[in-house]
C-alpha cells in the first residue's frame, strides 16, 4: 500500500490483530459488489432516463417507482460503488470523515428506498380498495408521498451526525453503517428507535397494504362469480406478484436488522465479521432486483425500458397510454 494511503485507511482487525478476511476473500467480495452494482446503476438509471424522455410514464402513479429508482440509484453509486473499491483494496480508505459520510449516504438512500417501498404498497390499498372512498389520486399525493419518504430518511439519518447514534465500519471493515455494537446508553436507544421507525414501521405498512388488497381482490373476484375466469387467473397473478415482493424485502433487510438486534441485545455475541457482512450485502443487493421486481415487471415501463437497453427503436410518443401497475393488477396483470 502507497505510504500516504496508510492515515486514511481504516482497518478493521480480528481478534488477534489480523484482517478480517484474506486478500482473495476481499478480492471475491469486492466481484460480488461488482456484479450487483453493475446491474442496479444502470437498471435505475434507465427508469429515471425513460421516465424523463416518455411524458407517457409521468403519471402520480409512477412517481413512487421513480423515486424509488433515483434512491437505489444513489446507493448503488455510494454504498455499491465504495463497496467495490474498497474491497479490492482490502481495507476502508476514506478516514473517518468518510466513514461517516459514507454511512450517512448508504443509509439516508436505502431507508428511502425501503419507505418508498411502503408508500408503493399504501398507494395500491388507496387506489384498488378505495378506504376513503371515491378519491382521485393526484399529482399532490404522490409528491407528497415521496417528500415523505425523503423527510422520514433525513430525520432518522441525521441524528448520529450530532451525537445520537455514530456511523462506523461494519462487517469486514470495507464499509459504514450505523453503529449496532456500542452499549453506550445513547447509542442503543438510537438503534431501537431507528429499528422500529426506519424497518418495523414500512414492514407492518407492506405487510397490512398487501393483506388488505389480496382481501379485496378475493372478494372482488367471488362476487363476480368468475372463479376460472380472468378475475381469478387476475387474483393469482396479483397474489404471485404480493408473495415475491414481501418475500424479496424480507430476503434483503430480514437479517440486516435481525443481527444488529441480536448484536444490541446481546453485545457478548461472537459474529466472525464475513457473517455479519452477507446481511449488508443482501440489503444492498436489493437496489439490483427492486427495479426488475417493481418496475420492468410493469407492461407500462417494461415498453419502453427493454427497446431503451437494447438500443433499439423505441415506441412513438403518441401511443395510447397504458394501466397502471395497480390499474393492471386490478384487471390485466402485467
Amino acid at each position: 500500500m502507497h505510504p500516504s494511503a496508510v492515515q486514511n485507511a481504516s482497518y478493521y482487525m480480528g481478534p488477534h490483530g489480523e484482517p478480517p478476511l484474506s486478500r482473495t476473500g476481499f478480492l471475491i467480495l469486492s466481484i460480488i459488489m461488482a456484479i450487483f452494482t453493475v446491474p442496479a446503476i444502470i437498471l435505475n438509471a434507465t427508469v429515471i432516463i425513460v421516465s424523463l424522455l416518455h411524458k407517457q410514464l409521468r403519471q402520480p402513479l409512477n412517481f413512487a417507482l421513480v423515486n424509488m429508482a433515483v434512491a437505489d440509484l444513489g446507493t448503488a453509486m455510494t454504498g455499491g460503488v465504495l463497496s467495490v473499491i474498497n474491497n479490492a483494496q482490502g481495507y476502508f480508505s476514506l478516514g473517518r470523515t468518510g466513514c461517516v459520510m459514507e454511512g450517512f449516504a448508504v443509509s439516508f438512500f436505502g431507508i428511502t428506498s425501503l419507505c418508498t417501498v411502503a408508500l408503493i404498497a399504501v398507494e395500491r390499498i388507496f387506489v384498488v380498495c378505495k378506504p376513503l372512498g371515491q378519491i382521485t389520486f393526484q399529482k399532490k399525493h404522490a409528491l407528497g408521498g415521496i417528500a415523505l419518504s425523503w423527510l422520514w430518511s433525513l430525520t432518522w439519518n441525521t441524528p448520529p451526525l450530532f451525537g445520537w447514534g455514530r456511523y462506523e465500519l461494519e462487517g469486514v471493515g470495507t464499509s459504514c453503517a450505523p453503529d449496532w455494537h456500542s452499549q453506550d446508553p445513547h447509542n442503543v436507544s438510537y438503534i431501537l428507535a431507528y429499528f422500529a421507525v426506519c424497518f418495523a414501521v414500512p414492514f407492518f405498512l407492506i405487510l397490512a397494504s398487501y393483506s388488505k388488497l389480496m382481501w379485496t381482490l378475493h372478494k372482488v373476484s367471488k362476487m363476480a362469480c368468475l372463479e376460472g375466469g380472468a378475475a381469478a387467473k387476475g387474483e393469482a397473478k396479483v397474489a404471485s406478484m404480493v408473495v415475491l415482493m414481501v418475500l424479496t424485502f424480507l430476503i434483503s433487510w430480514l437479517p440486516y436488522a435481525g443481527l444488529a438486534m441480536l448484536v444490541v441485545y446481546n453485545p457478548d455475541v461472537e459474529i466472525h465479521p464475513l457473517v455479519s457482512t452477507v446481511p449488508v450485502y443482501l440489503a444492498k443487493s436489493s437496489t439490483a432486483y427492486n427495479p426488475i421486481i417493481y418496475i420492468y415487471l410493469n407492461k407500462q415501463f417494461r415498453k419502453y425500458a427493454v427497446p431503451f437497453l437494447l438500443c433499439g427503436t423505441e415506441p412513438s410518443e403518441d401511443e395510447t397510454s397504458e394501466m397502471t401497475t395497480v390499474e393492471s393488477n386490478k384487471v390485466s396483470p402485467a
